[in-house]
């Protein structure tokens, strides 16, 4: 856990500042926590797939692997010939995983109860009943059936007009959910002032994504050592709320280490675990690789590839290249020429070229490339 904290280097403070998620509420943290099987940090299971993540790809420190990577002008050789092999499969993103217990638990009624069983329409008819009396749980649930299009037609300026009465009113989901609102100005006139004070509220009442956003507003209003500084605690708290976000955000200000806070590797692992329990693909790619080198524990490169491999899976383009290497070095996991090229197959797929990959595809066999490709089109 962190102590009362001084300032992350610059280069730490940039990181922060790049953390946001992508999403419906730009720059701001989302529920993306789904369930995970994994227990330990030896094992990792398959999970859903998610949005895949930018992440800079770092180098494994281990002598076997090649460590270059540089985003060439030209493909490899061995892709040219090869004009199809970046389509990829149609494939159907599914809804987003969703946190039912939203609404301040005020809603014990017909329409929440409606809601979590998944009818939507009979959810909000009474809940816009409730709404419009003025309670602001059920303003809450009318908003977030609004916003995602749950049995009616989605109307974003309809969501912000609810989730704006609700956080009048104290209601700190809303509070958070019209915060982000405010600050994009979507849908609803951009204040950044006022929606740092609505942020602020969400997080001092509780609420975990609302106190790691706030604490990367804190970093972006005063830029440098001060912002985070300032933003430490909240992310420990949406740490310590099992935010995933926050577990990722302390793990690199243990790993760094600050003026206050003494660097600690071992800890910083630990929170990384946290994160990635919840298949949190960046914090399941920095796991594995602080397995495969030993950092902040005892190495152990067969728990470094699953989480290696289940980030890919989980779609992050950088792991892709990683677990492509592996397989081609034999780290972790039986060398397979095959698997290795069907990986990095995938990551071209997502624009990630990587020199020392590309020459070991220009080494394999037309019918090797042809295996790999059939092999790239159905991985799980």
């Amino acid at each position: 856990m962190l102590k009362k904290s001084v300032l992350l280097n610059s280069t730490c403070a940039a990181w922060f500042m790049l953390a946001a998620l992508s999403g419906s509420l730009p720059a701001m943290a989302q529920d993306k926590t789904k369930p995970a099987s994994a227990k330990t940090e030896t094992g990792a299971s398959k999970p859903e797939t998610e949005k895949q993540s930018q992440h800079d790809e770092k180098p494994l420190d281990v002598p076997s692997v090649s460590t270059g990577f540089t985003i060439p002008e030209l493909a490899g050789s061995w892709a040219k010939n090869q004009p199809d092999m970046l389509q990829q499969p149609a494939s159907t993103d599914a809804m987003p995983a969703f946190n039912e217990n939203r609404f301040g638990g005020k809603v014990a009624d017909p329409a929440f109860g409606a809601f979590q069983r998944g009818l939507y329409l009979t959810a909000f008819n009474l809940g816009m009943e409730r709404a419009k009396a003025g309670d602001p749980a059920a303003q809450t649930l009318v908003a977030e059936i609004y916003a995602r299009g749950l049995g009616v037609k989605a109307d974003q300026k309809q969501a912000a007009h609810w989730y704006g009465l609700a956080a009048e009113k104290g209601e700190n989901e809303a509070q958070f959910r019209y915060a982000a609102m405010l600050l994009q100005g979507i849908y609803v006139a951009k204040d950044a002032k006022k929606a740092e004070v609505l942020m602020k509220k969400a997080a001092e009442a509780g609420n975990a994504m609302a106190q790691f956003n706030y604490g990367q507003m804190l970093m972006m209003r005063s830029p440098g050592m001060k912002g985070v500084d300032e933003a430490a605690p909240w992310f420990q708290k949406a740490a310590d709320a099992g935010l995933a976000d926050g577990q990722y955000a302390v793990s690199q200000i243990l790993a760094n280490g600050t003026t206050n806070v003494k660097r600690d590797e071992a800890e910083a692992r630990e929170y990384l675990l946290l994160a990635a329990r919840k298949n949190y693909d960046t914090a399941q790619l920095d796991l594995g690789t602080w397995l495969v080198e030993g950092r902040g524990g005892e190495r152990n490169y067969d728990a470094g590839f699953r989480w290696m491999l289940t980030a890919a899976r989980g779609g992050n383009v950088a792991a892709m290249a990683r677990v492509a290497r592996l397989y081609r070095d034999g780290i972790g996991t039986d060398g397979n020429s095959i698997e290795a090229a069907a990986w990095y197959i995938q990551a071209r797929r997502s624009k990630l070229y990587a020199k020392d990959l590309d020459s070991f595809m220009d080494g394999l066999t037309d019918e090797e490339i042809q295996q790999a490709i059939s092999r790239a089109n159905n991985l799980r």
